[in-house]
Order: C-alpha cells, then sequence, then structure tokens
C-alpha cells in the first residue's frame, strides 16, 4: 500500500513534464508552475489566502507534503489553517544555535502594535458576524490618535507616525486595499493566527491604561519584533 506521501510524490509528478522541458532557461527545478507560484506567495507574504488565492489554495494542498518539505530545507515552518483557508510560513523554532533566518524581522514602534491590535479586534468582530473585516484610514487615525499624549504640542509628528504605521502594515499586506477605493481595506485573516486570545487580552488591558492615562506609554512600548 503506498503511504500517503507517496501518493503525494505521485500526484505532483504528473504535472512535473513542464518542468523537466524547462520554465525557463537553465531551469533544473522538477516543480510544475503552479506548484512554485504557490511557493513565491508564501515567501512573498504574508500568507496564502484561500478566498484571495482560490487556484493556489488548491495547489497547496494537492502539494502540501512536498510544500512543507521544501521550507523545512530552509528552516522554515509552513503553517495551514484549513477552516480558514489561509496558510503562511515562520521561522522554525529551533533550539540549535546557528541556525540561520531567513525571514526578515520588522522592528515595530508603539504604535504598529496598537494598530496590530486594534486590526485584530475588528477581525475578530466581523468573523462573528460572518461579514468581511474591512475598516477606513479614517478609522485607523481616529483610534491612533486616542493614544495621543494630552501635553503633545507636536500634533503633525504624531500625525506622521500615524500614517507611517498605516503604510508599515499595508507593505506587509496585512492592510489589503479594496478595489476602487483608497481609504477602505480588506484585513488579512493571517492576523488571527498571530495574536492569541490571550496575548490580545493582555495587550487591551495595557493599552487600555495608557489610554486613560494611568500607565506611561513609553514604559510598555518595548519594541517587539514581528515575523
Amino acid at each position: 500500500m503506498n503511504s500517503p506521501e507517496s501518493i503525494e510524490l505521485e500526484n505532483i509528478g504528473e504535472n512535473t513534464n513542464e518542468a523537466k522541458n524547462g520554465l525557463f532557461r537553465n531551469d533544473t527545478g522538477e516543480m510544475p508552475m503552479e506548484t512554485r507560484r504557490a511557493l513565491v506567495q508564501l515567501l512573498s507574504g504574508p500568507s496564502l489566502d484561500g478566498h484571495r488565492h482560490s487556484k493556489l489554495w488548491t495547489t497547496l494542498l494537492r502539494d502540501e507534503i512536498v510544500i512543507r518539505k521544501f521550507f523545512c530545507e530552509l528552516f522554515l515552518e509552513l503553517v495551514v489553517d484549513r477552516d480558514m483557508q489561509v496558510a503562511f510560513i515562520r521561522q522554525a523554532d529551533a533550539d540549535e544555535d546557528g541556525i540561520p533566518k531567513l525571514l526578515r524581522r520588522t522592528q515595530l514602534t508603539f504604535l504598529d502594535s496598537v494598530l496590530l491590535l486594534y486590526l485584530r479586534k475588528q477581525l475578530a468582530q466581523a468573523e462573528a458576524h460572518s461579514e468581511r473585516a474591512v475598516v477606513s484610514k479614517d478609522d485607523i487615525v481616529e483610534e491612533l490618535k486616542s493614544y495621543d499624549k494630552s501635553g503633545n504640542t507636536d500634533k503633525a509628528g504624531f500625525d506622521k507616525r500615524i500614517y507611517a504605521s498605516i503604510e508599515k502594515i499595508k507593505k506587509h499586506n496585512i492592510l489589503q486595499k479594496i478595489k476602487n477605493s483608497d481609504n477602505r481595506f480588506e484585513i488579512s485573516p493571517t492576523l488571527k493566527l498571530l495574536f492569541s486570545a490571550e496575548e490580545v487580552q493582555n495587550l487591551t488591558n495595557i493599552y487600555t491604561q495608557i489610554k486613560a492615562g494611568e500607565l506611561q506609554m513609553d514604559s510598555a512600548a518595548n519594541e517587539g519584533d514581528d515575523e
């Protein structure tokens, strides 16, 4: 009896004729075009969304074993959530010293973290009502402005930091522009996988204290890394 792995390899082998013929000059790869496209989407990030990339999602499920092995060779872990139809890669959690880090890490400011938490909560609310998670730039700006210090005289500077945070999150495709709209965005479902319910609650408590003036922003704004 064939193992699931051998079956998977047989399935992918059915589509490798085009790769053996070469997809480009000096091509020595064996994967078919659609499998490579799925790999590229996962590498470019932040995720492969089955609702937005239906063909790539089908390819991912078909060739999951081979794709997962490919990323393991790069010290990366493939995460697949079939219920949400979302997949992404993250750096493997290894104890071995000297393992190279392929994924670029982005330093988050306090406002970046606040924005991500706000978007995570909006995503949860939308899912509870079986709706698309859509947010406007105006709503984001209004939310982040509530964290401005009451004595701050550089309002223009704070606004500049807000817009910089929005652009950073857009760059990482957590905010995805809605067609024919410059002011409205859909929130990537990947964000749900990056924050656990406990982390959301803990961060919410901290940021609520900051907003109320009970905690200094500087004491809670230790910058972290986001893969």
